[in-house]
């Protein structure tokens, strides 16, 4: 993973080990709409050749990419996504959306559709135990005393709740 340790205990710390690099976001959107082979994503890009290819090692290593060789003389291979690289479509269709709405005056050049219907796709976070959509100023970050306790199964035991701030900082955020 990267060389620069967060040292936290906390899993966005870990997941930015692996994804949080300049390059790797985009590197994974690319290979999303199937750009997947070295030299396209080098042009496509314009990232450094050792950058990428750091980036790809990085990604295969944690199980993101899998390395898929697609001609023998000289060898080459495409990337593709694994289990756990598509399991960031939502990451990635959220990062793009918030995007859309607070980073410039420009007109988006991308959707996320259903690919069944091809409506737009709205990510809406939601409680597994009422089934309604939940307001970003109903969410709170609260810390796990017991692990077998996750997801909020009985039992968990709370030390605090507060809210997740209206700019996303703040201490209901860890």
């Amino acid at each position: 993973m990267s060389s620069r340790g967060y040292g936290q205990d906390c899993s966005i710390a870990r997941a930015l080990e692996v994804i949080g690099e300049r390059w790797t976001l985009l590197i994974i959107r690319n290979a999303m709409v199937g750009d997947c082979r070295f030299e396209s994503l080098l042009s496509n890009l314009g990232i450094a050749r050792n950058v990428l290819a750091q980036r790809l090692n990085t990604l295969v290593e944690a199980g993101i990419f899998e390395r898929v060789p697609y001609r023998d003389r000289p060898v080459r291979h495409e990337y593709h996504l694994t289990a756990r690289g598509r399991e960031l479509a939502p990451v990635l269709t959220a990062l793009m959306q918030w995007g859309d709405k607070h980073c410039g005056d420009h007109q988006p050049n991308r959707e996320m559709v259903h690919a069944r219907c091809d409506h737009p796709v709205e990510l809406v976070v939601v409680c597994p135990s009422c089934a309604g959509p939940i307001p970003t100023d109903e969410m709170v970050s609260r810390p796990i005393t017991d692990p077998a306790s996750m997801n909020g199964a009985p039992g968990a035991t709370v030390d605090t709740a507060r809210p997740v701030t209206a700019a996303g900082t703040g201490p209901g955020v860890s």
